[in-house]
């Protein structure tokens, strides 16, 4: 089913469920001013048709999680993707730290969340190592990005509102604030053995109810509610709503790998930088000198007028450096290697004793 398929009350619904993906359906249909009954049963269709799917993702920097990592690397054609998949599943996707991690006959990229630098770094001597020795490798070595969180600022992570309000041309207000999400807030941040394992079990399975966590656990279901609610309100997780961008009719998934001029890069303080996405935009993280955006677009008219607009906002401000690198995803042809997997990288950073 294409996205246009859907009935003017789905998209409108989908979008809620993007945007809004911690309130009730009751809630939900007054913001919407949709029948409560209307948006239980377009929920269950949707998510029947497997439309989308809800995720928490656990913010680390607050436990101790100093930095998100970016390797994007281009490879020899003549080694076939299933061949390649086959090669690193065992040696480079086993680390916990990697939590998305995509590709394509001729490239890919994989996103980490690290403790350190240290830990970071070596698995990407194995990753260059690996391909080096498997002639996997077209004529450079993989390219990491590192953004330490004290220093880096993320305006999107993974955030697919402003997508769908786009493309469902949806007349509904949107509250929009540009902010850095990833900052730290709290510091040193411990928890208990119990709240660890709720954490975890939280983290690996988001749908999962209180009750069967807490039986799963020997605790009680108001013992699990509770730690849900103080996670959340210490801005120790976030749930999302994914939607399934191939089942929705997309087309083409961008990387884009930006570096600023020394001289006149833009005002972190003042954010400029966000002045670079789009409604396409899911993805943003930025530091002084760089930054790395993932966008996701219906067709190729579209994913050309947004690379357009970027070069005319580098241009106009006097960002740019060199020209940015941008490569582009077919939809239909992209294997997810990983996705979105945090419940491994969440469990080696707060160590609970549960089996992930």
């Amino acid at each position: 089913m294409k996205a246009l398929d859907l009935t003017e009350k789905e998209k409108l619904t989908l979008y809620g469920l993007i945007k809004y993906p911690n309130i009730t359906d009751r809630k939900l249909s007054e913001k919407l001013g949709l029948k409560h009954t209307t948006v239980t049963s377009i929920r269950h269709r949707l998510r029947r048709k497997e439309h989308y799917r809800n995720i928490i993702i656990p913010r680390l920097q607050n436990l101790g999680c100093e930095l998100l990592a970016i390797i994007y690397t281009n490879f020899s054609p003549l080694i076939p993707l299933e061949e390649r998949v086959n090669i690193t599943g065992g040696t480079i996707e086993v680390f916990e730290e990697i939590f998305f991690s995509v590709g394509e006959q001729d490239k890919g990229f994989s996103l980490s969340l690290s403790k350190d630098y240290t830990t970071v770094g070596k698995i990407n001597d194995i990753r260059t190592e690996t391909f080096g020795g498997r002639g996997l490798l077209e004529n450079e070595y993989p390219n990491m990005i590192l953004f330490p969180f004290n220093i880096s600022k993320t305006y999107r992570f993974f955030d697919f509102a402003p997508l769908f309000y786009k493309t469902f041309n949806l007349d509904i207000d949107r509250d929009e604030e540009i902010r850095d999400i990833s900052s730290k807030e709290w510091k040193n941040i411990t928890l208990s053995g119990t709240e660890k394992d709720v954490y975890c079990m939280l983290i690996r399975y988001p749908e999962m109810s209180d009750s069967d966590i807490g039986y799963e656990l020997g605790v009680s279901r108001h013992t699990v509610s509770r730690l849900r609610k103080g996670f959340k309100q210490n801005n120790l997780t976030r749930r999302v709503t994914l939607p399934n961008l191939k089942n929705l009719g997309f087309e083409i998934l961008s990387f884009s790998h930006i570096h600023f001029d020394p001289r006149n890069p833009p005002d972190m303080d003042e954010n400029e930088a966000s002045l670079l996405m789009s409604d396409s935009t899911i993805f943003m993280a930025s530091r002084m000198f760089e930054s790395v955006m993932i966008s996701v677009y219906s067709d190729y008219n579209d994913y050309k007028n947004d690379k357009t607009r970027v070069m005319q906002v580098l241009k106009e401000n006097r960002w740019i450096a060199e020209d940015p690198l941008i490569l582009s995803y077919g939809l239909k042809t992209l294997t997810f290697i990983k996705d979105f997997k945090f419940a491994p990288i969440a469990k080696k950073i707060i160590g609970c004793d549960l089996v992930i």
